[in-house]
């Protein structure tokens, strides 16, 4: 077995480097957010942005409540996936989106298993941007979203070439 050269390496750590910075901005906004947010309070921040703590304990925009425990199964084969294909992408923007996809995945997943609720996977997601117009979210989810239109305006790119 060869091994790979020293650029392959460097290209193969990107998507864990983006899942890693994802993961630590998300659990440090979080906390952030319980800390400040905490009883109730609102921070309006500019026109419809405002910093509202919400607990979430379903899905995407509070879908399917009470399902914590198969999101999270779900959540963490999808983000094994995405960083096993982030270190097999042919560009590094790929790569780094992929990583960012998992990050969000695997931050969500930290709440789940840190935050009180019932039974095992059972804890509530912290959620606290609240543009009053979309249901309310946080770093995690950005980078799940903003990394999956990415990957789509890459795509699109790609094709038009």
């Amino acid at each position: 077995m060869t091994r790979p050269a020293p650029t392959e390496r460097v290209a193969r750590g990107w998507p864990y480097f983006a899942a890693g910075a994802v993961l630590v901005a998300d659990q440090l906004t979080k906390w952030w957010a319980l800390h400040a947010l905490d009883g109730g309070r609102v921070i309006d921040v500019v026109w419809t942005l405002r910093l509202r703590l919400v607990f979430n304990t379903g899905a995407a925009f509070s879908q399917f409540d009470g399902l914590g425990p198969v999101i999270s199964v779900v959540a963490v084969v999808v983000a094994a996936v995405l960083l096993r294909r982030g270190t097999l992408a042919p560009e590094r923007r790929t790569s780094i989106t992929l990583g960012s996809m998992a990050g969000g995945a695997l931050g969500n997943l930290v709440d789940r298993l840190t935050r009180d609720g019932d039974g095992f996977l059972g804890g509530a997601v912290v959620d606290f941007i609240d543009v009053q117009w979309w249901p309310v979210w946080n770093v995690a989810d950005m980078g799940i979203v903003i990394g999956g239109a990415a990957l789509v305006l890459f795509a699109m790119r790609k094709s038009s070439r």
